[in-house]
């Protein structure tokens, strides 16, 4: 079978649909997979070894890319999340089956729907991702291998905390508290690592301007798969709920993880690919407590002492 899987959207919502892919590669080895991916995901999806293509969808050039997906004469496609500029795409580009779940009004492009209800959140969103291969391979197990990403390096005593946006939403800590969280190992046998993404600027100034402890600054100028190796070298990756809290389930690296107070943001639907045993969840309200950030500073101390 020639497939083609859809997720066009950020980093996060990408690496939550990568259990569909490897699922489908591992129990139909001669399928041929293709992924239609974002721009930022484009060069990081050809370097995932269980993708044998991978095609841009190119919001700036929408018949472009449906040009190229017609050429490539699909059998079938699997789409994780949809809208209507995907959906007209695929029905223009003749894919005889189409399958999505059957959410919107963009499901109307599509002819094998799957009715999930994922705002129940009754599993995590790559379970609902996996679930969607049913469709096509009634036989399928929903499994895979892991990790999900084998990146083969050695781990590294290091601590990376990834304060992203800086805690100005739900589910996140402050600057000031993600410093004072990496002042609290400051004393231990733990290399204390702060990244940062392309957009994250403002948050490297604050946080370079404001550590008082030795703490190495890794700007990710380096492409999303070498990040990924970066964090997969380390002992644990300390975020909130972002597209590299995913990456580092993707590789099965120890998180602590920070979510917020709705069910729509929290860990049950959003929780990593990672073993649970690697997961350290809290859930962070907007306005959380000192007792929440202790309970967060203890555990993190229990993990490097472990």
């Amino acid at each position: 079978m020639n497939l083609l899987i859809t997720r066009h959207d950020k980093i996060g919502d990408f690496v939550v649909t990568l259990p569909l892919f490897k699922a489908i590669k591992e129990q139909y080895p001669k399928t041929k997979l293709t992924a239609l991916v974002s721009k930022v995901n484009y060069e990081f999806a050809q370097e995932i070894d269980f993708i044998d293509d991978v095609i841009l969808f190119d919001k700036n050039d929408l018949s472009k890319t449906q040009k190229e997906i017609k050429s490539k004469k699909f059998d079938a496609s699997i789409s994780a999340y949809i809208d209507i500029s995907l959906g007209k795409i695929l029905f223009k580009s003749k894919i005889k089956k189409r399958v999505a779940p059957a959410t919107k009004i963009a499901q109307l492009f599509f002819n094998k729907r799957v009715k999930q209800k994922r705002s129940k959140v009754e599993k995590t969103e790559w379970q609902y991702n996996l679930d969607l291969a049913k469709k096509l391979f009634p036989d399928m197990k929903l499994d895979f291998t892991r990790p999900l990403l084998d990146m083969d390096v050695n781990k590294e005593k290091r601590v990376v905390f990834h304060a992203g946006f800086g805690g100005s939403s739900d589910g996140n800590l402050t600057l000031d508290d993600y410093i004072n969280l990496a002042r609290s190992i400051k004393d231990s046998d733990y290399e204390i690592a702060f990244s940062f993404g392309p957009d994250d600027d403002k948050s490297k100034e604050y946080i370079n301007k404001n550590i008082d402890f030795e703490a190495t600054i890794f700007e990710s100028k380096v492409s999303l798969f070498e990040f990924t190796k970066y964090i997969a070298s380390s002992y644990l990756f300390v975020s909130t709920s972002t597209g590299p809290m995913h990456l580092a389930g993707a590789t099965n690296t120890k998180t602590l993880s920070f979510f917020g107070d709705s069910l729509f943001a929290s860990a049950k639907r959003w929780g990593t690919i990672s073993n649970k045993e690697n997961q350290n969840n809290f859930t962070v309200p907007k306005e959380y407590s000192v007792e929440v950030y202790k309970k967060i500073e203890n555990r993190l101390k229990e993990l490097v002492s472990e």
